[in-house]
């Protein structure tokens, strides 16, 4: 039900002169002529905004609410949990809802990632394993392992340790970043740092990881941290070998390897984690997002037994804190997310759905300005827009043209982000007539925004 039009109105204008929106892809007044899209409620895949409008979610949030929007079962468990007890202190107690989620997830991550520590949310989780994975090099006695290999264009995060690794703009504002970070080039198939094709691309890539240690000194490098699949970065699809050579590097010099399971971890590539298409386990691997769908702020990083056995050994002495790592309302929630992604059998779901979904967006090709479309794994899907298929240049984000298609989807009825590529990663609920439509609104508003800048566009 759409709240009323002076109501409205009233929440509109004090988002504007209240709220700070967490946004660098928008202008503020941008934010001013339009207004901020204020969502009164959601069911589903659908949100309903407070007038009344409905959209499809075709980005589930920010890749995260994958059992879907309005789960009645989950807000009532985190009720029955705050009725007992919200919180306890995560530096000397614990509380029944932590200690069951982290056997929970211990039970369900690949090999032996055993031991878990909460946080609350994807930065946290990724500055935390960070953290670990510099202490326990310390612990097993080389004080010198302080430097972090990472990925050109990935993303970890905003807090000050993972905004250090995802780079970009961010640096003219806040740098110099945390020292000691190297950058290495990413798998991408469409625009291959090396001109190399297919997979021989990918291991050139993991090659490149190990040239890396070797220039910095593997007595200096502590970890390697990457995204199984990087949305961030295009959601290129490595192959499997590449994480398999990477996990080969990295035990060859004791470098630990990170796996940043944030966006990919439960179900959104069709495995309850993406590292279970690769084969590979990990020293450590974080998680937030998809953990409880978005009903409470958690993430957690899970660590290796011989990752957590050197703290074990010294007290469980980690040098690191966070007031609500292990709330228990949101152990609650995160509980009964999991359980309705294994009830309703979402992760196959997501890998069925998911094939469909991609051999949609493959029926974009035809326009001259979709450059690539890739996919394939589960509910993660991503449309690379070109001026040009002959060159693959890109639009670049703040151009009229990538600013309109974001708009212009809205107004037609779908939420997704659209940058150099425009993403697609629905709730895990999503049907298929929901994805036809999502392809269906693409398809119009490129067809639109291509008469119109035509002059730009390479046939």
């Amino acid at each position: 039900m759409a709240v009323q039009e002076a109501s409205r109105h009233a929440l509109e204008q004090t988002a504007i002169e209240h709220l700070w929106p967490h946004s660098n892809d928008v202008e503020w007044d941008e934010f001013t002529e339009r207004g901020l899209r204020v969502f009164a409620s959601g069911q589903g895949s659908t949100l309903t905004d407070v007038q009344g409008r409905r959209y499809i979610d075709g980005l589930a949030g920010l890749f995260l609410v994958n059992v879907g929007h309005g789960r009645d079962e989950i807000a009532e468990a985190m009720a029955a949990q705050a009725s007992r007890v919200a919180y306890t202190a995560a530096s000397n107690s614990t509380n029944p809802a932590t200690v069951e989620l982290a056997e929970t997830i211990a039970a369900r991550t690949p090999g032996d990632l055993d031991r878990v520590f909460f946080v609350s949310g994807g930065s946290e989780a990724v500055e935390t394993a960070l953290k670990i994975a510099k202490q326990v090099q310390v612990l097993r006695g080389f004080p010198k392992r302080y430097k972090v290999i990472c990925r050109r264009g990935s993303y970890h995060g905003t807090t000050f340790g993972a905004a250090s690794l995802t780079g970009s703009q961010r640096e003219a504002y806040f740098g110099p970043f945390m020292a000691g970070v190297a950058r290495v080039p990413s798998p991408n198939r469409y625009r291959n740092d090396f001109g190399l094709e297919g997979e021989e691309g990918d291991l050139m890539c993991a090659r490149w990881v190990e040239q890396e240690i070797l220039v910095q000194g593997p007595e200096h490098v502590a970890a390697v941290i990457g995204e199984p699949i990087s949305a961030a970065n295009g959601t290129h699809l490595p192959s499997p070998a590449y994480w398999q050579l990477l996990r080969e590097i990295c035990d060859r010099h004791g470098v630990l390897l990170i796996m940043d399971e944030v966006i990919t971890g439960y179900g959104r590539t069709g495995a309850m984690f993406a590292a279970e298409h690769y084969g590979v386990v990990p020293d450590l691997m974080t998680m937030a997002k998809g953990l409880s769908s978005g009903y409470a702020p958690i993430g957690a990083v899970a660590v290796r037994d011989e990752v957590f056995e050197p703290f074990k050994r010294h007290g469980n002495a980690i040098n690191h804190l966070l007031t609500f790592g292990g709330h228990a309302v949101a152990a609650a929630a995160a509980a009964k997310n999991i359980e309705i992604i294994e009830r309703e059998g979402l992760v196959e779901r997501s890998a069925e759905i998911g094939t469909y979904l991609h051999e949609l967006a493959q029926g974009l090709s035809h326009h001259p300005t979709v450059g690539d479309v890739r996919g394939g794994l589960g509910l993660l899907c991503a449309v690379d827009l070109v001026k040009s298929k002959r060159t693959r240049e890109a639009w670049g984000v703040s151009h009229p043209f990538i600013k309109q298609l974001g708009l212009r989807t809205q107004e037609r009825g779908m939420i997704t982000r659209v940058w150099d590529v425009l993403h697609l990663a629905p709730p895990l609920v999503i049907t298929r007539a929901e994805c036809e439509r999502m392809i269906e609104i693409i398809d119009a508003c490129l067809t639109d925004l291509e008469r119109e800048f035509a002059h730009e566009i390479e046939e």
